[in-house]
């Protein structure tokens, strides 16, 4: 299994996005200048400013690059032809342990990274990590509300919370593997949330009337 590495482009304007993905992973979003971009990308400075007024533009770029690097990784994973909707649900938690590989700046999110630092600075950058986080959860959702009738689920939470408590475990361990410098913390984190999912679905609740 791989983690969400770059693109692979010879595209100037793909290499720097891709740089800028990595770079921000690495040491954050305000660390990061714009001649580490380009020596990390291997184009000029001019080349930068071609494609990108700021490097708040090309973070605003980067959000998106991510979210269509990841969508298509998610996609194309084995677990999204699993016929059983709980089944793709646990697998994609699997899948999630699986590609903590690499050193933290491979496997960590961008989105989450950079939200993390500026979420009351930067408006345009939050929103676009922003986008990328829900687009996300919510492919987890469709699983999620396939499964709840199947498995007789009625219950007074939502298939949304459900789906967005998942990223919030999984961001969670993203930042636990940071400060602890082990990725070791993260997967039992996964663990304890791929648990929980299967006590959730085997544990059905009539919701009470009102």
């Amino acid at each position: 299994m791989m983690a969400i590495t770059a693109s692979h482009s010879n595209n100037a304007k793909t290499k720097l996005l891709d740089a800028a993905l990595m770079a921000v992973r690495s040491k954050g979003y305000t660390a990061t200048t714009v001649d580490d971009i380009c020596e990390a990308a291997g184009v000029t400075k001019g080349a930068f400013f071609h494609h990108f007024k700021s490097k708040e533009e090309l973070a605003v770029e980067a959000a998106r690059h991510w979210g269509a690097l990841t969508s298509v990784l998610f996609a194309s994973a084995p677990y999204r032809a699993l016929p059983d909707p709980l089944d793709r649900v646990l697998a994609y938690i699997d899948f999630r342990k699986a590609i903590l590989q690499g050193e933290r700046r491979e496997y960590t999110c961008y989105a989450g990274t950079t939200i993390q630092e500026v979420y009351d600075t930067h408006p345009l950058i939050r929103e676009a990590c922003e986008k990328t986080i829900s687009d996300h959860t919510a492919t987890v959702e469709v699983d999620i509300a396939e499964a709840m009738p199947k498995y007789n689920i009625a219950a007074n939470w939502t298939a949304q919370s459900l789906a967005l408590y998942t990223q919030a475990v999984i961001q969670g361990a993203f930042i636990l593997a940071k400060a602890k410098q082990d990725s070791s913390v993260a997967a039992d984190c996964l663990d304890h949330l791929r648990r929980y999912m299967e006590m959730l679905f085997s544990q059905p609740k009539v919701k009470e009337a009102a």
